[in-house]
């Protein structure tokens, strides 16, 4: 089935994500159902095949084709003619962006359900960038440490409240979909993201498990092994992540401060700077400490 054109709305979305790529921020063409508009160039692989991440050099990675190059940009919007809004990655310098995305879908306020945590957990949300989407839904852009890896969640932190992390986007305002356009609120559009406030950073972090003890030091060197190999297999773009995570589940288990130095040789191993590797651990073992 032949896919419309829009030009002038393929044209503004360029503008747009062109104007959000001079602050920094990455972005991708989306289609009118807010989809990445360009399909993989995989999807006719074989089974088996290792996951690319864009490592092939063509387009249709979703996420991971963003950028704030505006020759690439320009190059992606050529690829996607019928292209009407973009996506802005998160968790990428130099905000490393997360979005607070309130739902109007559900029977459940999202807003007050965010304003309860607030009053719960005692931090409030800064001034920052808010977009309206066409549904009467708000996006929430918020800017995280460089050391920490939220991950994307939905309706976890609270039923209508919609988490973006690394590995996903929020919709740009500009973008046009099938629904309407999404809108800043006026008087955020030149405000850069707010620090996420650390109280509500710690409720974006998946739950931690309860240690467990060990009966016997095999379990803690299995354990231990794992966590060290799956440190050392990570590839380029994936070692600072796979670092947190492995330190995380280590220092919920108890074996945190054991195991930490082999944790940073190993991130070493794999590329990491010995400082980005013991900022790294070290801030996995301030978020997995219980909140006092």
């Amino acid at each position: 089935m032949a896919t419309t054109i829009d030009r002038q709305a393929t044209t503004l979305a360029l503008a747009h994500a062109l104007s959000a790529a001079e602050r920094g921020l990455a972005v991708i063409p989306l289609s009118r159902s807010k989809l990445p508009a360009l399909r993989s160039p995989h999807r006719t692989d074989p089974a088996g095949l290792p996951v690319c991440h864009g490592e092939c050099g063509r387009f249709g990675h979703g996420v991971y084709d963003a950028s704030s190059d505006p020759v690439r940009i320009r190059a992606l919007f050529a690829a996607a003619p019928w292209a009407t809004g973009y996506g802005i990655a998160c968790g990428l310098p130099p905000y490393h962006l997360i979005g607070v995305d309130l739902d109007t879908k559900s029977d459940t306020d999202s807003s007050a359900a965010l304003r309860e945590l607030a009053l719960r957990h005692l931090f409030t949300i800064p001034p920052t960038v808010v977009v309206t989407t066409p549904s009467g839904g708000r996006h929430l852009w918020l800017s995280g440490p460089s050391d920490v890896v939220v991950p994307n969640s939905a309706s976890r932190l609270a039923p209508g409240i919609d988490i973006r992390g690394a590995g996903g986007y929020l919709v740009g305002p500009g973008s046009r979909t099938d629904h309407g356009v999404y809108s800043t609120v006026p008087g955020t559009a030149h405000l850069a993201p707010a620090p996420c406030p650390p109280a509500l950073l710690r409720l974006l972090l998946p739950p931690p498990r309860h240690a467990k003890p060990q009966s016997a030091s095999g379990s803690l060197d299995a354990q231990g092994h794992g966590l060290i190999q799956f440190v050392l297999s990570a590839h380029e773009g994936q070692r600072n992540t796979r670092l947190f995570w492995a330190a995380c589940r280590a220092y919920e288990n108890g074996i945190g401060a054991d195991l930490a130095p082999a944790l940073i040789d190993a991130a070493v191993h794999a590329g990491l700077t010995l400082r980005e590797a013991r900022s790294t651990v070290a801030s996995a073992g301030r978020m997995a400490r219980p909140a006092g």
